[in-house]
């Protein structure tokens, strides 16, 4: 059975139409409530294919021709005789569809079941689907991760200048050409005549030796302050006497050697190739690369925002032109927040330098009257551009000059714009305090007061990445070990505390060592890896905590460990009183702010006897940890 049948053909109608209107007053005479926002075109797709194979299913199981025969036992098999390779997901897609369909069967001439086959079980109870903290999402494998972020980069920091140089000369050139070929020989007479006039050519990579290059006869043109669509009738070779000898003068000066490829602009950036070689990262910006480049460059920004940002599709879409906005005194973006709010709240995302820079650089790029993501082909309509598209666009471009740019090529692999969201998260949750950071980035504020099982499973590990980060986080951690051992080594203070004494302790034994061994820096950092300081830095204070001794720490004191969890509980820690705690120098200032603050905040006039003992708690607990500073100064 196909939709071009006209009885399937208008329920599918009717089905978009009720899914594209769901508040139509016709539907709400009837009773149909399908929520409040119309359907996507994505999702009226989905719904017309899941309506394809039900029917095919249908006829395959001899039901009647037309669904006002079926029962609500037929859609219940329909569900039972799915192929048990099937995902739950998708199980629970078919499930939702049938359901759908159901509740706007009276809205439908075609006739549907109108009895729901699953009373009182849900989506997930009927397929069956358990419960897990992580997302089904993949993070991207960081061998794409790393080459995509960086090319993306590399377009919005260093390549962007020169093409945007390029489309202002450009456009400087055709706002003075004029439409005109009268006096076009005395023009190029007085243009040749300048020897640092170069004559503008194509380039080519593997031109034989003793052959010239071609010419750009547009740019040409165009340098001679002539509109390029006149090329033909300034130098045709099929053209007047003129033209045919406006052209010889042009080749005589190209076989002469007075040419240039770098089209119209030069001093590009300058980069080194994998071969070794340096050089301009293109060959030359002719008039005719302005769009595809200008396309890379909207594609580069939409990659660096979506890694970097952790905003959903639909948020980066919604970004605006003058978004970039202070707050809480850090830069940030304003958006739709889209996914679970029908009313589109606005809200922000904090950002770093290189998403600024990125958000500008497609705010200049774009056409479109509010968007920075938008087509350029159509600027006015207000579609929006599939951010998977631009993906693949993007990692095409990079593949294609990456042995001009210096690039390394993007491995093949699938990657979607929520993929950079889920890895980025993961990455993020690496550092200390990162989950309440995460909750908010993330806008998962829904089920605890920052963070909750969605902020969690977006951050769990990933086994592709799990000995790179291994790596990364080891050879962090021990650039700051080796700066606190150089900074004890010059009497500096390193920390306070009873995790404190232990490094300077281990410190310590490390110099004797060495004296001892006469040796120089390599064994000191020979000694310092194998020394066993089992540090964690963290934003409040660093923890020393010891896997193989756990005892003495205050965060697993009295409390049940959650199954699987190896080390501290960080929303535990107390470095008030905890000998694994190692106050920072970094660290004071923090505890002195909020000391302070603690105490403005129990001057407040009429404040509950219960809220004034808790703040008075976190007085005592940060002139604690205070206490421990001065102790060691006197």
């Amino acid at each position: 059975m196909e939709l071009a049948e006209p009885f399937w053909n208008l329920l599918a109608r009717e089905m978009a139409m009720v899914m594209a209107n769901p508040q139509h007053e016709a539907l709400q005479k009837a009773g149909i409530y399908l929520g409040d926002t119309p359907a996507s075109v994505s999702t009226l797709r989905g719904a017309v294919y899941q309506l394809r194979a039900v029917i095919n299913w249908a006829d395959d199981a001899g039901l009647p021709p037309n669904p006002r025969g079926w029962t609500a036992t037929d859609l219940k098999r329909r569900v039972k005789t799915l192929d048990a390779s099937l995902s739950a997901a998708s199980v629970i897609g078919i499930v939702s569809f049938i359901r759908r369909m159901v509740r706007m069967s009276s809205a439908l001439s075609g006739g549907w079941p109108a009895e729901e086959p699953w009373p009182g079980k849900s989506a997930k109870a009927v397929a069956k689907a358990t419960r897990t903290d992580v997302v089904s999402t993949k993070p991207i494998p960081p061998e794409i991760w790393f080459t995509m972020v960086r090319a993306a980069f590399a377009y919005v920091h260093t390549f962007a200048p020169d093409v945007l140089r390029a489309i202002r000369r450009r456009d400087e050139l055709l706002r003075s050409a004029r439409a005109s070929i009268i006096d076009a020989s005395h023009t190029l007479d007085t243009w040749l005549a300048n020897p640092t006039n170069q004559v503008p050519v194509h380039y080519a990579r593997d031109l034989p030796a003793g052959h010239p290059p071609a010419v750009n006869w547009p740019l040409m043109t165009l340098l001679l302050g002539i509109v390029p669509t006149l090329q033909g009738a300034v130098f045709g070779a099929r053209q007047s006497a003129l033209a045919r000898s406006r052209r010889a003068a042009v080749l005589e000066a190209v076989e002469q050697g007075r040419y240039t490829h770098q089209g119209l602009v030069e001093d590009l950036a300058q980069v080194t190739r994998s071969d070794g070689s340096t050089g301009p990262w293109h060959p030359g910006i002719q008039q005719g690369h302005i769009e595809y480049l200008r396309t890379a460059l909207r594609n580069a920004a939409f990659v660096l925002v979506a890694a970097l940002s952790m905003m959903r599709d639909s948020e980066l879409h919604e970004i605006g032109r003058g978004c970039i906005v202070e707050h809480c005194n850090t830069p940030a973006v304003a958006s739709t927040l889209q996914k679970g709010h029908p009313n589109r709240p606005r809200k922000h995302w904090w950002i770093t330098e290189p998403v600024v820079e990125a958000i500008e650089l497609a705010d200049s790029l774009s056409l479109h009257a509010e968007r920075v993501f938008a087509p350029f082909k159509r600027p006015k309509t207000s579609e929006a551009i599939d951010g998977a598209l631009m993906i693949d666009s993007f990692t095409r471009f990079v593949n294609a000059h990456a042995a001009w740019s210096g690039l390394d090529p993007i491995p093949a692999g699938r990657v979607r714009p929520h993929m950079f969201r889920r890895t980025m998260a993961m990455l993020t949750d690496q550092f200390a305090g990162s989950e309440i950071a995460l909750g908010i980035q993330l806008k998962h504020i829904a089920t605890r007061a920052l963070a909750n099982r969605s902020t969690r499973g977006y951050a769990a590990p990933d086994e592709a990445w799990a000995k790179h980060l291994e790596g990364a986080i080891e050879a962090a951690r021990f650039r700051r070990l080796r700066t606190l051992y150089n900074e004890h080594k010059d009497g500096k203070t390193i920390g306070y505390g009873p995790g404190a004494d232990r490094v300077k302790q281990a410190f310590d034994d490390i110099e004797d060592t060495v004296r001892a061994r006469g040796g120089d820096s390599r064994v000191e950092e020979d000694l310092l890896r194998k020394a066993r300081i089992t540090i964690r830095f963290g934003a409040l204070n660093n923890c020393l905590f010891d896997p193989s001794n756990p005892s003495g720490a205050i965060c697993l004191e009295n409390t049940v460990i959650p199954e699987g969890h190896t080390g501290p509980l960080d929303w535990r820690c107390r470095p008030d009183r905890c000998h694994n705690s190692m106050i920072g120098i970094e660290h004071v200032p923090i505890y002195d702010a909020h000391r302070r603050e603690q105490i403005k905040l129990l001057e407040t006039p009429g404040l509950p006897s219960l809220r004034k003992d808790l703040i008075s708690r976190e007085v005592e607990r940060a002139e604690a940890v205070l206490k421990l500073t001065s102790q060691e100064e006197t």
